[in-house]
C-alpha cells in the first residue's frame, strides 16, 4: 500500500524534526546554564548589540546609518553611498569606506555585503561567542530547530494530501488515511507550541544570556534619547527603525536583478 509508504516518510520527517528541536533546547538551556559569569556583566556596544539582533549584516547598516547621521558618507535614496570623510574611526567603518573602494562612490547593496563579510565582524562574532551571548553555531540553534520542524509541519500535510489522492484499498476508509497522518502533524504542532512557551524568542545570533541583554539594552534606549538611543534601536530593530525618510529609502532600493542582489 503506496499510502503506508507515505506515512512512514511523514513520520520520519516529522521525528527528526522534533528531536532535533529538543536536542537544541536542551543545548541551550546547558549554555545558559553553565555559561560564563562575565556574560552577565558585558556592557554591549553598538555594533555587538546590532550582531546579537541581526548578524554580520545588521552591523554593516547600524555603521552606515551611524556615518550617515555624522555626515561623513552621503547614502542617496537612489540606493549609491559617497566618502565625505574618508578617515574610518573604527575597523567597522574602516572596512565600510574599504568596501565602497577608491572612487568614492558605490552602490549601497554591494557594500553593506563586503562590509558584513570583513574581518572585523568575525571579530565581533568570536568575542561574543567566547563570553557566552552569542549562538556559536547557527545549524544548532533553537531558531534553525524551530525552521525545520514548521517545513516539517508542511511537508506532513503534503505527504498527507498526497496519500488521500491515491487509490486506497476498498477496505481501508479515507477517513482512517487522514486520522494516521494527523498524528505526525499534531506532533509537529504540538513542539511549535511549547517551543513558543518554553524557548521563545528564538533567534539564531543570540545565546538565552545575549537575549536577556538585548532586551535590557532596548528598555534603556527607550527611556533615554539623543543619538546614542537612536543608533541603539536601528541595531536591534534594524533599518525599519530609521526615522529619517530619505535614508530609510537607500536601505529599501533594490538593484536591477541582473546587476545585483541584496
Amino acid at each position: 500500500m503506496f499510502w503506508v509508504l507515505l506515512l512512514l516518510s511523514a513520520w520520519a520527517v516529522a521525528g527528526t524534526a522534533c528531536t532535533r528541536l529538543c536536542l537544541a533546547a536542551v543545548r541551550a538551556a546547558a549554555a545558559d546554564t553553565e555559561g560564563p559569569a562575565t556574560a552577565r556583566e558585558h556592557e554591549l556596544t553598538l555594533y555587538e548589540a546590532a550582531f546579537l539582533s541581526g548578524g554580520p549584516r545588521r552591523v554593516a547598516d547600524v555603521t552606515l546609518v551611524s556615518m550617515a547621521r555624522q555626515r561623513r558618507l552621503l547614502l542617496a535614496h537612489t540606493g549609491w553611498a559617497t566618502v565625505v570623510d574618508p578617515r574610518g574611526r573604527d575597523e567597522m567603518e574602516r572596512s565600510v569606506i574599504g568596501a565602497i573602494g577608491p572612487g568614492g562612490q558605490s552602490r549601497i547593496a554591494p557594500v553593506r555585503a563586503a562590509a558584513a563579510a570583513a574581518d572585523a565582524v568575525r571579530g565581533i562574532a568570536d568575542r561574543l561567542a567566547g563570553a557566552g551571548l552569542a549562538a556559536p553555531d547557527s545549524r544548532t540553534t533553537v531558531a534553525t530547530a524551530v525552521r525545520r520542524v514548521r517545513l516539517a509541519a508542511l511537508a506532513v500535510l503534503a505527504l498527507g494530501t498526497a496519500a488521500l489522492l491515491v487509490p486506497a484499498p476498498p477496505d481501508v476508509p479515507r477517513h482512517l488515511v487522514a486520522l494516521w497522518f494527523a498524528l505526525p502533524l499534531a506532533l509537529t504542532l504540538g513542539c511549535l507550541v511549547i517551543a513558543r512557551i518554553e524557548v521563545h524568542p528564538y533567534s539564531p545570533w543570540a545565546s538565552p544570556a545575549g537575549q536577556r541583554l538585548l532586551g535590557a539594552l532596548a528598555r534603556r534606549s527607550d527611556a533615554a534619547g539623543g543619538d546614542r538611543a537612536y543608533l541603539t534601536s536601528v541595531a536591534v530593530r534594524g533599518v525599519h527603525a530609521v526615522g529619517e525618510p530619505d535614508l530609510r529609502a537607500a536601505f529599501a532600493h533594490r538593484e536591477p536583478y541582473h546587476e545585483a542582489h541584496d
